[in-house]
């Protein structure tokens, strides 16, 4: 069952998160969106009561009026992953996102994963970022044109660790 985190879950997905990254980092990260405010929102997968996958998106701040969103970091309980959970969760939050009004999507992540959902390297030619350049920042456009032009785009501080 896929849904939205509650705080009563926060425990749970740091042991996800920490167990899917092997380190803090990620875990850290997702705990200093929460804490700045700069959480849009959270999906969990639940099987037999226990959470077995997370995935949170945060607002970025860009020169234009449309909402643009981070997806990171999306974290699987390692003996779970390769089975469909990480891709359930994506497939659900890119319609959760889309029912936020979020214009577009951008995700610092595995070239090879996110291509999948519709993300692409190229898709980012035209926005500018500390991650610009990077094989790994790929973005999906949820709107018509709304990555079309020129876009600079500052993510919340929490990812400055």
């Amino acid at each position: 069952m896929i849904r939205h985190a509650a705080p009563a879950d926060h425990e749970a997905i740091r042991a996800v998160v920490l167990a899917a990254f092997g380190q803090s980092d990620e875990a850290d990260l997702v705990e200093r969106l929460r804490a700045a405010g700069d959480a849009m929102f959270e999906l969990v997968e639940e099987d037999g009561g226990e959470i077995v996958g997370h995935i949170l998106y945060s607002r970025l701040w860009a020169d234009s009026i449309n909402l643009y969103a981070a997806l990171a970091p999306l974290a699987v309980r390692p003996d779970r992953q390769r089975g469909g959970v990480g891709k359930r969760l994506t497939t659900a939050s890119l319609e959760t996102a889309r029912e936020f009004g979020v214009h577009a999507v951008i995700v610092l992540g595995h070239p090879e994963y996110y291509p999948k959902f519709g993300f692409s390297n190229d898709a980012t030619a035209k926005v500018k970022c500390p991650y610009s350049g990077s094989p790994a920042l790929m973005a999906l456009a949820l709107e018509d044109g709304a990555l079309d032009e020129a876009l600079l785009v500052a993510y919340p501080e929490a990812f400055n660790g």
